[in-house]
């Protein structure tokens, strides 16, 4: 086994950077990929000496704190949609381009699909486009922001100011005007706002904010895609209009609403996809006990009752439980060890209505094959 000396110089290291400034968000685009650790046995383990031990842990938290993005079918979904919109917007510049608008529940995951899908999109332009302009500039295809409490204008024009390392002196205007040069010169394509449901949601804002936005898509030759919760219902797609004046709000008719599912298990279709993604999370768990259906036959309902089917909440539960599982030697996840760990409130929440279906067999996250073939064993 290879020791820290000949490891790659972010294989256990942490990647502390933001996507919300520009340095940060190149080091997401373009860092390398985690390397997933080799699985020891309980023999190897201990053959180990104590400083190879601790650093093999180490990398095993690391990687099993960053598993992913898992190419479910809704991300993979997801990422077809964004592409129709953001991909087909090639008006040039005197024409608004259409927005889309991902708005789903939390812990579904919907802020990495995106950023996975603008990674993509960036890394495509500068192998088509190049990394520097014709002006000799760096070439910036995306930029991402996101936005905190009740955030106004200006706060917006200074968060895209913010993200290129400009000055966010100023009022709102100056700001838009600083964050428009920084555009047109770095060949910016795509916005992408997270949190868009942070903006301030009182009843003048909301209009104000609408008309802003739609500022934005006229002046700005770029693709926003919003990421929110709730935002719809929020009135920003209807510029705080009621529901008669809706009808000519411009803002609704150039945005598309996407949305990320969680998973279900009321059909086999759906039993079957959760099983595909536990078996492909199996597979990237390193630890001396795992085996094969550790989480997708003995785990498969009780992780459904914990997760309430969403992503995050299940990415952190099995993160957790990996790391409880590696300190107390234990090496595979199962119920005894996994009853130890907490999880999001959520989820904690939900938890106790999903456990008693499954207890009254009102409902199984197993797939009926998978139930009859075990039966017949």
């Amino acid at each position: 086994m290879s020791t820290a000396a000949g490891q790659g110089v972010f294989e256990g290291d942490d990647r502390q950077y933001s996507p919300t400034r520009l340095d940060g968000w190149l080091e997401f685009v373009n860092g390398p990929e985690r390397v997933q650790p080799e699985k020891l046995s309980s023999r190897g383990l201990t053959a180990l000496c104590s400083g190879d031990l601790l650093r093999y842990d180490d990398r095993r938290a690391v990687w099993h704190a960053n598993i992913g993005p898992i190419k479910t079918p809704q991300l993979l979904q997801l990422h077809d949609e964004l592409a129709e919109i953001v991909e087909s917007n090639r008006q040039d510049g005197d024409k608004a381009k259409p927005a889309a608008l991902v708005d789903a529940y939390p812990g579904l995951g919907k802020s990495t699909a995106v950023r996975e899908y603008a990674r993509d999109f960036h890394r495509t332009q500068i192998a088509l486009r190049g990394e520097t302009t014709p002006d000799g500039h760096r070439r910036v295809p995306v930029i991402y922001i996101a936005l905190s409490g009740n955030t106004r204008i200006r706060g917006l024009n200074a968060a895209i100011c913010r993200f290129y390392g400009l000055p966010v002196r100023g009022d709102a205007d100056s700001l838009a005007e600083r964050a428009k040069d920084a555009v047109l010169s770095l060949k910016t394509a795509v916005f992408v706002i997270d949190d868009i449901h942070f903006l301030d949601a009182s009843l003048r804002a909301t209009a104000t904010m609408a008309n802003h936005l739609k500022f934005l898509a006229n002046t700005f030759p770029v693709t926003l895609v919003y990421i929110g919760v709730g935002v719809r219902e929020r009135g920003i797609l209807t510029e705080g209009l009621s529901p008669e004046q809706a009808l000519h709000a411009q803002f609704g008719r150039r945005t598309t609403a996407l949305t990320l599912r969680p998973f279900q298990v009321e059909d086999e279709a759906g039993r079957q996809e959760w099983r595909r993604l536990l078996l492909t999370i199996e597979r990237k768990l390193v630890l001396a006990h795992t085996y094969p259906g550790m989480l997708a036959d003995d785990l498969s309902d009780y992780l459904l009752a914990r997760s309430s089917g969403h992503f995050a909440s299940l990415m952190a539960l099995i993160n957790r439980g990996c790391l409880r599982a590696i300190r107390t030697g234990h090496e595979r996840l199962d119920v005894d060890l996994m009853n130890h760990v907490n999880n999001d409130a959520a989820a904690e929440e939900a938890r106790r209505e999903l456990v008693a279906s499954l207890e009254a067999g009102l409902l199984t996250s197993r797939p009926h094959s998978r139930l009859r073939h075990q039966k017949s064993a």
